[in-house]
């Protein structure tokens, strides 16, 4: 799976949580999941869960504790799907 293709499952997967659409639609990897799309810390790990099914893989805490961005979220997630390839 190509980095475009982890971005948009992982945006798709925001867009169920995401109490600011808006942004969401104007989002970069840089853009803050909590700050930015305000989702709240329980529905975050709702997302990191949704990413676990998704995308077939498992997150560590130390791993969830380190997403802040969405970029970080698909660093972890691509190097999990590489890992596991």
């Amino acid at each position: 799976m190509d980095e475009k293709k982890i971005y948009e499952e992982i945006t798709n997967i925001l867009r169920l949580y995401t109490k600011n659409p808006e942004e969401l639609e104007k989002a970069t990897r840089d853009t803050h999941i909590l700050n930015d799309l305000k989702v709240n810390s329980a529905r975050l790990v709702d997302v990191i869960i949704k990413c676990e099914d998704v995308f077939g893989i498992s997150i560590e805490d130390d791993e969830a504790d380190k997403i802040r961005t969405i970029g970080d979220a698909l660093e972890i997630i691509k190097g999990k799907i590489e890992v596991t390839a």
